[in-house]
């Protein structure tokens, strides 16, 4: 079993930051890739970002340049730093530990870009 616990989001305004933090504990495997997915109302879930325990990273080309995914393996904790939000950009975010054995999403978390 692996529980996620998701930190950060909130409401900011158009051209500013934002930093998530997923932290997952349990029976972690030492290969795995975490990950933020988000889904806007109506929409389906887009993948945003997802980064191996070897520090390989993959981006939509939406936020491409203006989010960075990072991981710290001591901590099983895996970061999106928002920068140049826009307005579409709102959506729940939600964090993901995929591996050949498990997949768990966390509880998601509200990020509103809006003046």
């Amino acid at each position: 079993q692996v529980q996620l616990v998701e930190s950060g989001g909130g409401l900011v305004q158009p051209g500013g930051s934002m930093r998530l933090s997923c932290a997952a504990s349990g029976s972690i495997f030492s290969t795995n890739i975490m990950g933020w997915y988000r889904q806007a109302p109506g929409k389906q879930r887009e993948l945003v970002a997802t980064i191996t325990r070897g520090g390989t990273t993959n981006y939509a080309d939406s936020v491409k340049g203006r989010f960075t995914i990072s991981g710290d393996n001591t901590k099983n904790t895996v970061y999106l730093q928002m920068s140049s939000l826009k307005p579409e950009d709102t959506a729940v975010y939600y964090c993901r530990i995929l591996s050949s054995a498990y997949n768990y999403w966390g509880q998601g978390t509200q990020v509103t870009v809006s003046s």
